[in-house]
């Protein structure tokens, strides 16, 4: 898988520099930043040692958690645990020592363990299924607290459009191939081949890569989630061991929610939204390529908007700037690990990154936890002031939650303990 993950990067970034660079000189707009999506940035935050060492600490606090009583979610879904290893990573990288990041670490891994029982009654409701054991701790969600700040203006200013709301599965019919992720990166090709002013073979030659590195990118980053597998297996085993009887909520990752067709809707109609605010969104250096289905924005829009599709598309268009700005902020961080670890495929010039990178907010934070931990009292005070903000507005959104959970109770779709998992079972999830 690591040696598949370096050719395709070094394929991507070969095709696509030459291009790039005369977009740049051409039109003066800086999008030289290369977006290899989330495969790339998987790997290389699995080469590094310390993923390990976080792994090893989030699965003690969610066990100490279980133990307690604190939370009814086993996370079964260790693969996606490079996502907090890379925020505190970054951390590490803007300064922290490991101490510091590694308590940041836990501090939003603990939030996320919360979300994922917050959204139980959600999922089993979106699913329609109320037997079901499945949620999930994936970082995307982390996000649902920003959404809701604009869900709940849509209710104050713009409740009249829910009314012309529309039915996704058929949008999704209609498009058909025209919006997979091969025909998608063959309008990025054409697109960039276009505005830098290449010549026809060379747009033909743009599309065609892009087309099949975005196919590949999906099918190479599913065979590092069968790698981790047995570490999945073997802390379901130990907590069957050891809490054997136990009904618990297993969190997987995100696609058991990928049946609904809103996802797949609102992803195919940010795609050219995206690339668009790229090209006039000041501070932003990345041209969306391989992360332009922007499936690290869709779901926690789903949970949260409970598939009102004007809604998911609105607010993704409002929120995508803070992914972009994150995926620009971090690419010296990336491209300095990719090249510290001999990634394979990693040219020795230009940086990368990925344009929806889960967890925009947590990367602003460790960025600035990072910066606060030299001394500096400005960055002290904008970490601090950071930190509060970020835990005021997810305990905000843990009420919202409740009170919807509530709802829930009372029209008796709750089924008791909000569980329907015996500890005596295993489970894995799959995909970003």
């Amino acid at each position: 898988a690591i040696t598949a993950i370096g050719s395709v990067i070094g394929l991507l970034t070969t095709t696509y520099q030459p291009a790039l660079n005369a977009f740049v000189k051409s039109t003066g707009i800086n999008l030289s930043i290369t977006d290899l999506g989330w495969a790339p940035l998987a790997t290389i935050t699995w080469g590094s040692p310390y993923t390990l060492f976080f792994l090893a600490i989030l699965v003690i606090v969610n066990l100490i958690l279980l133990f307690l009583n604190r939370t009814n979610t086993l996370d079964v879904d260790i693969f996606d645990i490079w996502h907090l290893s890379f925020t505190g990573l970054l951390a590490i990288y803007f300064g922290a020592n490991l101490f510091i990041a590694t308590i940041l670490v836990i501090f939003i891994g603990i939030l996320k363990i919360i979300n994922s029982d917050l959204m139980k009654p959600t999922f089993n409701d979106l699913l329609d299924d109320w037997e079901n054991p499945m949620t999930t701790t994936h970082l995307n969600y982390m996000m649902n607290p920003v959404i809701m700040v604009f869900d709940k203006l849509f209710d104050k200013l713009f409740p009249w459009l829910d009314k012309y709301d529309f039915d996704a599965a058929k949008l999704n019919e209609k498009i058909g191939f025209w919006g997979s992720r091969f025909a998608i990166g063959i309008y990025l090709g054409i697109f960039i081949g276009l505005i830098s002013h290449q010549s026809v073979k060379s747009i033909a030659t743009l599309a065609f890569m892009a087309a099949t590195c975005l196919e590949l990118f999906s099918i190479i980053g599913s065979w590092f989630i069968a790698a981790v597998e047995p570490l999945s297996q073997g802390v379901t085993d130990f907590a069957n061991k050891r809490l054997g009887g136990r009904m618990l909520n297993i969190g997987l990752d995100w696609p058991f929610l990928a049946g609904r067709a809103e996802i797949w809707a609102a992803a195919n109609v940010l795609a050219p939204i995206m690339l668009l605010e790229a090209l006039i969104l000041p501070g932003n250096r990345i041209l969306p390529l391989g992360g332009i289905i922007a499936m690290g924005v869709t779901p926690a829009l789903l949970v949260v908007t409970r598939g009102k599709i004007i809604r998911m598309i609105v607010i993704g268009a409002i929120e995508l700037p803070l992914f972009l700005w994150a995926g620009t902020l971090s690419a010296p961080f990336i491209t300095h690990t990719a090249r510290a670890l001999h990634a394979p495929g990693i040219p020795a010039t230009g940086l990368f990154s990925s344009s929806t990178k889960e967890g925009p907010i947590e990367q602003f934070i460790a960025v600035l936890v990072g910066k606060a931990s030299k001394g500096e009292m400005m960055m002290v005070l904008y970490a601090a002031l950071a930190l509060i903000a970020y835990t005021a507005l997810f305990f905000w959104y843990r009420h919202e939650m409740m009170k919807w959970n509530q709802k829930y109770s009372d029209e008796g779709k709750e089924v008791a303990d909000d569980v329907k998992f015996v500890a005596t079972h295993g489970a894995a999830g799959s995909a970003d």
